[in-house]
């Protein structure tokens, strides 16, 4: 399950990415933008920051940016910042040591299908894609 966290960062990498313009965005524009806590967002920020997608300054004029472009940021890239190992068994989590019922697991085939699943999905989707504005059945019958 993807917690507060993980939405609300991506919400505020698509704003960034929306309201890019060479400049830094002060986070108190993004968070009234977005509905989201000032405090809440200043918790989110230093995992962005860390991962090399936003980049701060502080004092007058200061704010945050986009470093790359969103076309190349992939939403699994957010999730693993802010979320963590994305893996459902702690048998695939990253640097987990070999399970002794590797072997005789009939689980295990499923939670790593499962894994990858979750692995290409949200790794095919970028910030880009999650700009365009999705239009509804607006047609009448």
């Amino acid at each position: 399950m993807i917690s507060t966290r993980g939405r609300y960062a991506l919400r505020v990498i698509i704003d960034l990415a929306e309201h890019r313009n060479g400049s830094y965005i002060p986070m108190k524009d993004v968070a009234a933008r977005q509905e989201i806590s000032l405090k809440y967002l200043e918790r989110i920020l230093p995992d962005l920051t860390k991962g090399n997608i936003i980049e701060g300054i502080h004092g007058k004029g200061g704010g945050y940016k986009l470093i790359g472009n969103p076309d190349e940021i992939t939403v699994l890239e957010i999730l693993r910042l802010t979320e963590g190992d994305m893996s459902p068994v702690a048998c695939l989590s990253e640097g987990a040591p070999p399970c002794p019922k590797k072997a005789e697991c009939r689980t295990l085939s499923m939670w790593q299908k499962y894994y990858d699943l979750i692995n290409d999905y949200f790794g095919g989707i970028t910030i880009a894609d999650l700009m365009k504005k999705e239009t509804g059945n607006d047609y009448v019958i």
